[in-house]
């Protein structure tokens, strides 16, 4: 039994992170319906049909097409939203309004509904109507300018941070919050979820913000303990040119490091509490280029094992046909096969979130994009002969 069981809920998405919450919800036992715009034309063949099976943020879910635009397809939505505990959206604000399915339209017919919009810069203030993506919103948040070497450009890193740390899974966190008060007060609510607002949130938990505020202490790309400049955090490249990573910010550990390369000498350069915000100087520059030197006389997979006997922080930097591979990530079930009834196995990553009495399941993988809307129509009490006008007028396919 999920520990989400009963719990129902509709999606309106189209980009992965607004889609992220319902997937994760999903594998915790709730129903996902994700509500799609019908489209006259779909990329067609084998290989799209392969890749939509193979969607990570979409499976769980069950799927129907509807015409939002229309009168018919709007009261179709409020029909089923009428039942339905939670709505997600990732649209622009103003744009569900528009729809007839705004939190205030929707709650008046159901109170207990928990609606939750995930949005570029929130439901108000002076930028809420502008279009952007993840690095937008990173370089505004002030995170992309702290990431990379001082002497170059930031580097992107992916799309990891303002989309999926921060409004997929700050946005699944908001629903569940807002699920446990409605336990308390028997009333839904708005979840407003930004992407800007989680990036800032995210950037405010890392060290080297910590005295920011307290010591107007500000930080800058390539400085601070966790900046890759100091020999006890950083990149070092082995001799097969393959990359290491160390990261040794206990003291303790660094001195483990340290004697296992034959370099006790280089313990003194532990961190201290003035790195915070600084970059290192030339002598910790210094002692990290000779320990580039004695990296580069092994390979990565050598220093990796011997190493991790020294009971060191380090890591070997992978690529992603390396990482399915890992005994680890295998162990922890993070890479699964699922089978789907046409095309044989879908392989998946799996829950990350590990629950010991109600643990989450992977059921089936996506579906395809209007497999379930005679389905939910004849849940609604519709006719054939009914659903079958409604596709004529283009409602639903």
């Amino acid at each position: 039994m999920g520990v989400l069981d009963g719990i129902k809920i509709l999606e309106l998405a189209r980009v992965p992170p607004a889609e992220m919450p319902g997937m994760m919800l999903a594998d915790m036992g709730a129903e996902v319906l994700k509500i799609e715009t019908p489209e006259a034309e779909r990329p067609g063949g084998e290989e799209w049909v392969r890749r939509t099976i193979f969607a990570f943020t979409n499976r769980n879910k069950r799927s129907m097409t509807l015409n939002m635009k229309s009168a018919e397809g709007q009261a179709i939505f409020r029909k089923l939203a009428a039942t339905a505990d939670v709505v997600v959206e990732g649209f622009r604000p103003g744009v569900m309004k528009r729809l007839g399915a705004d939190y205030e339209t929707l709650a008046k017919a159901n109170p207990r509904l928990v609606y939750c919009s995930l949005s570029g810069f929130g439901q108000d203030g002076p930028y809420k109507d502008r279009p952007a993506h993840d690095m937008n919103y990173l370089s505004l948040a002030g995170v992309l300018g702290l990431i990379g070497e001082a002497d170059r450009k930031p580097a992107i890193p992916l799309n990891l941070v303002a989309d999926y740390a921060g409004a997929s899974l700050h946005g699944a966190l908001g629903i569940m919050l807002a699920l446990f008060a409605r336990e308390r007060t028997g009333r839904g609510q708005h979840v407003d979820v930004a992407y800007l607002d989680t990036s800032v949130s995210l950037l405010a938990a890392t060290p080297n913000m910590r005295f920011f505020f307290s010591d107007g202490l500000a930080p800058r790309r390539g400085e601070g303990f966790l900046g890759g400049s100091y020999p006890y955090y950083a990149i070092y490249e082995t001799r097969d040119g393959k990359l290491l990573t160390i990261g040794c910010t206990e003291p303790w550990l660094w001195e483990n490091f340290c004697k296992a390369i034959g370099r006790p000498d280089f313990t003194r350069f532990a961190r201290r509490h003035d790195q915070f915000v600084r970059a290192a100087n030339a002598e910790e520059e210094a002692a990290r280029r000779e320990i580039e030197a004695i990296i580069k006389t092994r390979d990565r997979d050598d220093w990796y094992e011997f190493l991790v006997k020294a009971d060191v922080c380090v890591g070997k930097v992978y690529d992603v046909e390396e990482m399915v591979k890992d005994p680890q990530i295998n162990h922890r079930q993070m890479i699964v096969d699922t089978q789907h009834p046409t095309h044989g196995r879908v392989r998946q990553v799996g829950i990350a979130i590990k629950l010991s009495d109600t643990p989450g399941t992977i059921r089936h993988a996506a579906p395809m994009p209007s497999e379930h809307t005679e389905q939910v129509l004849q849940g609604l009490g519709m006719s054939a002969a009914e659903i079958a006008k409604l596709r004529e007028k283009g409602v639903v396919e």
